[in-house]
């Protein structure tokens, strides 16, 4: 099957119009050849403007770990939506889905509800701040949490790629940036144990409050920590007084139930949680250790009017009880793994193809190179996004692949084909029409 993508390109250009860049978030305008424009989405699909069906590894980028429109969660929604919207007041589904969410993170006893991952992360930071009484974060070289100036950063890539010292500099990664806010932040390398323990070895000297980490790298090649990694963010932390937050936003119930501190046995103070909790709708939250969060009572401000949405979380609640049923887990673990395996083969056997990184549901495609960014990669990528789009599957720019329990080894097989079709062309990614 060839699609044509011509509503989607005429669409591009009308919203450039009067959308900057064309589109709703900036990243989305990477998309090759351009933007894929949907009108209805279901399952492990969506369809475009056209009527044309794609298989869908996008899924909202992460969040659709059920699929599309699940029933349970539509059900729940449209069970609520009749009766209130926002009404700034109290109502029971801030403490059902509360209750819920505690009811699957190992550490989570108290949270706070935010909209966003870059908001839940602000408030986590302040939450950690105001129980130490110090000012200074340390995170990690290519890692992402959120596009806020106060954690929006990058680094040297020449010198991290040739092996030396990160510059525990933060620098601006982005135009417009305030550069002050800059030197609250400490920059270390992902799994280096002996650089995180001089570091944190000198918290009260640095001034330091928290360690911010994602605990598999997702926004930077799907990288997993070493086993003694995050043990060491742990032990050193409780030593030194630092808190230590995990930042969950993607990976967090779609490697495990419980998040990273199921999955790899680390227990952090809190962890931010979005995206996979809602099952497409808006919503993430903060949560921890009570002693923190209830610093809300006593002269923390924590704010927003849409926080604690009640259409929101009736998608929590619903998408929670969906994540806790028996064998879930595992079927997501085994169609992953199915991916993995064909669609990583072809890759292999390509000349130049690259190859494919998993931990769970999330997986990276990563160019012969190996060489992976903060937002994306390179190599033949670029070629196989724009080749595949075609032949009806949608993949993300920056390489990652989500899969959902709605994926199945059909839609696997039809990936795989389309996928030796394109590598075995005499020019990938170009329109074979």
């Amino acid at each position: 099957m060839t699609v044509a993508l011509d509503s989607s390109r005429a669409a591009y250009e009308r919203a450039r119009l009067s959308i900057g860049g064309g589109v709703g978030s900036g990243l989305r305008a990477a998309m090759q050849p351009h933007p894929l424009f949907v009108r209805a989405a279901r399952g492990a699909h969506v369809w475009d403007l056209d009527g044309d069906r794609y298989v869908d590894y996008v899924m909202a980028w992460g969040p659709m770990v059920l699929g599309h429109s699940d029933p349970r969660i539509i059900e729940a929604v449209a069970e609520v939506l009749p009766r209130m919207q926002v009404v700034g007041t109290g109502h029971e589904m801030e403490h059902r889905a509360a209750e819920a969410v505690l009811a699957a993170v190992p550490h989570g006893e108290r949270l706070l509800w935010s909209n966003t991952g870059t908001e839940a992360v602000q408030v986590a930071l302040r939450l950690a701040r105001a129980g130490t009484g110090r000012r200074r974060v340390l995170k990690f070289a290519k890692s992402y949490h959120g596009w806020h100036d106060t954690v929006y950063a990058a680094m040297d890539e020449a010198s991290d790629s040739a092996g030396s010292a990160v510059d525990e500099r933060a620098m601006s990664a982005s135009r417009g940036q305030s550069p002050s806010v800059l030197d609250d932040l400490v920059v270390a390398r992902f799994n280096d144990v002996a650089q995180v323990e001089r570091i944190l070895g000198e918290a009260v000297e640095r001034d330091l409050a928290a360690v911010l980490v994602d605990p598999i790298m997702s926004n930077a090649g799907v990288e997993v920590p070493s086993p003694e990694f995050l043990a060491t963010l742990r032990s050193m932390c409780d030593r030194h007084g630092v808190v230590l937050i995990f930042d969950e936003v993607i990976a967090g119930f779609r490697i495990a139930r419980g998040g990273a501190a199921e999955r790899f046995g680390v227990r952090p103070d809190l962890s931010v949680f979005g995206k996979a909790m809602a099952g497409g709708f808006t919503q993430s939250a903060v949560v921890g250790r009570a002693d923190l969060i209830d610093q809300v009572t006593s002269g923390v401000t924590h704010a927003g009017t849409f926080n604690a949405n009640p259409i929101a979380l009736a998608a929590v609640e619903a998408t929670m009880g969906a994540l806790a049923e028996p064998g879930l887990y595992a079927a997501l673990e085994a169609i992953s793994a199915t991916f993995h395996d064909r669609i990583g083969g072809i890759l292999d056997a390509a000349p130049d193809g690259g190859s494919l990184r998993r931990i769970g549901s999330l997986l990276q495609y990563v160019p012969g190179s190996g060489a992976t960014g903060l937002h994306g990669t390179g190599g033949r990528w670029g070629e196989i996004l724009a080749g595949m789009l075609r032949r009806g599957h949608q993949f993300m720019p920056s390489g990652k692949v989500f899969l959902s329990t709605a994926h199945t080894s059909s839609d696997i097989e039809s990936t795989a084909l389309a996928l030796e079709q394109l590598l075995g062309a005499p020019n990938p990614g170009k329109d074979p029409s």
